[in-house]
């Protein structure tokens, strides 16, 4: 009789050791099943399969380990069973009420065919809702740490409550400890005895306990929970769509390597924020740097899986390229003074956006200790206008309205609404939406000059707009994000104060198709002396000014 065990397996309780030792050394005739009756099986049990589910995902709060780092605890785990155990990974498939099913022929498929789980070989243990699925399928149910029976009690905490548990407790006692390093979750990591005693770690098996030391998964659990960047399934965002994004890195590939060619300097070469690789794939191709080693790191789960799927393909015509699914932010991608560039391309204002100003400058400082003397970040991002707490006078075509009237409600998605408005009531929709859960306020005034409406607001305020108002596939997404928070001289005096030199080949410029093709003829910019013109002599146009940058920061 085999034994089912699903889940993700991030943690290894004592208590699930000593039930699951209870069953292999006492049998399955007496235990009782989900529904508090005797499980009345004769057969002892034969075999343990975990299936490891979210087999695919690592470096997020929600699934912080690797397959492999699963495999191995589970494996150290299992040396008391005297029966086998086998690790059998599980792809994520979403929320899917075939999830149970589709485990049953992964686990046949992964074992060559010779594993076929039914309800009258397999018990399954399960203390989740996902019980439900297998009991649909004929299954009988051991419920692990839960009671048996309908009432929703536990006899032990489950494994993800003990991780929250535990990184809670190592935030408070950082808060409170003195500034000695607080290293790897334990006075000295040698001591599991030791560690056991204490409370914050009292209910983990000593196999969890000797792989999470080894392998520093406390700290790292410690960074994925208090970073404020990126979703528990570790995304920026989980309002993007990533068919548009990928394709719009692709199609801006190859403007990026052309604009950062020149001062790339050849080594160790990082991509940061490097998205589905095509900056890498374009300069690795380039004679100069055949000779280099290139690191891209990305976050987003959805981007570094296609990085691995295109280096698989053969995409990357240098053998030395590698992939890294790190967050940049929190701490350093590379070691200290290794890198001689470092690329980044539209990261920095994402940083801002989501993260804060004290994490744009975390990010900063790492650049800088990752780089080697002489060695330069390129930093290739939208930029802030000079003067940006100026108030300017702002015209906005109406013309172009097919709404009538109608709100969000009359269309089938939002991207419709967004479309059928004019550019004026697109404003409008901006203004509410605009960084509204980070609590910012637009604010406008409406004038007349000689029968023209204009809007008084920040110059800033209506380049963050330009700059937003026609993505209306990825609104929502794009309304978290800021834009024009620095100016290039102010980025200049941030990247200075940190101990960076600014080469005077970096330069602030206008992207020239964004104002003929989004900009003429929908706005109109004016200054004024007067706070409230009259007519149209007191009105002084103004040019369309600076969308982006090219940063070159050297040490």
């Amino acid at each position: 009789m085999y034994l089912l065990f699903p889940g993700r397996h991030h943690l290894l309780t004592r208590y699930q050791k000593e039930y699951l030792l209870q069953l292999v050394e006492h049998g399955l005739s007496e235990v009782l099943d989900v529904f508090g009756n005797p499980l009345a099986v004769s057969k002892h049990p034969s075999a343990i399969i975990f299936a490891v589910t979210s087999a695919n995902h690592n470096n997020t709060r929600r699934n912080p380990l690797s397959l492999y780092q699963r495999a191995m605890m589970i494996q150290d785990f299992s040396k008391e069973f005297k029966i086998p155990s086998l690790v059998i990974p599980i792809d994520d498939i979403g929320m899917s009420p075939n999830f149970a099913s589709y485990t049953l022929k992964k686990i046949e498929v992964e074992t060559e065919l010779r594993l076929k789980l039914t309800p009258k070989n397999t018990i399954v243990l399960c203390s989740t809702p996902v019980a439900n699925l297998y009991l649909t399928l004929g299954f009988f149910v051991l419920p692990v740490e839960k009671v048996p029976g309908p009432k929703l009690s536990f006899f032990a905490k489950l494994p993800w409550e003990e991780l929250e548990g535990i990184v809670s407790q190592r935030k408070e006692r950082k808060a409170t400890t003195s500034a000695r390093p607080f290293t790897l979750g334990l006075e000295d990591p040698t001591q599991i005895g030791a560690a056991e005693e204490k409370g914050i770690y009292h209910n983990l098996d000593r196999a969890c306990l000797r792989l999470w030391n080894d392998y520093g998964l406390f700290e790292k659990v410690d960074m994925l929970f208090s970073d404020s960047l990126i979703g528990d399934d570790g995304d920026l965002t989980e309002s993007r769509d990533y068919n548009t994004y990928v394709r719009e890195m692709d199609n801006i590939a190859e403007l990026k390597f052309q604009e950062t060619k020149p001062f790339v300097k050849p080594g160790r070469i990082g991509d940061i924020g490097c998205a589905v690789g095509s900056w890498i794939k374009l300069v690795c191709q380039d004679p100069s740097g055949l000779e280099s080693d290139f690191y891209g790191v990305e976050i987003a789960r959805h981007l570094y899986q296609i990085c691995e799927q295109r280096k698989e393909n053969g995409e990357f015509p240098n053998p030395n390229v590698f992939f890294l699914r790190k967050n940049a932010v929190s701490g350093l991608v590379f070691p200290k003074m290794s890198m001689n560039t470092i690329h980044t391309s539209s990261l920095t204002h994402e940083i801002e956006s989501y993260g804060g100003r004290s994490q744009l400058v975390s990010f900063i400082q790492n650049r800088y200790d990752e780089l080697v003397l002489g060695g330069v970040w390129i930093n290739r991002d939208v930029v802030g206008p000079e003067g940006k707490e100026t108030e300017v006078f702002v015209w906005m075509e109406e013309e172009s309205s097919t709404n009538n009237g109608r709100g969000p409600e009359a269309f089938s998605n939002s991207k419709e609404y967004l479309d059928s408005l004019s550019t004026k009531e697109r404003f409008f929709q901006f203004q509410k939406d605009f960084r509204k859960v980070e609590g910012y306020v637009l604010r406008t005034d409406t004038f007349f000059v000689d029968g023209i409406e204009y809007h008084r607001m920040k110059l800033k305020d209506i380049c963050e707009y330009l700059s937003k108002k026609d993505y209306t596939d990825n609104w929502d997404s794009e309304m978290h994000e800021s834009f024009c928070f620095w100016s290039f001289n102010e980025w200049k005096e941030n990247l200075e104060s940190i101990g960076f030199k600014i080469s005077p080949n970096s330069y602030e410029y206008r992207n020239e198709w964004l104002v003929q093709n989004r900009y003429e003829g929908k706005v109109k910019l004016f200054t004024s002396q007067s706070p409230s013109p009259k007519i149209h002599s007191e009105l002084i146009p103004f040019d369309f000014p600076v969308t982006h940058m090219l940063m070159l920061a050297e040490k």
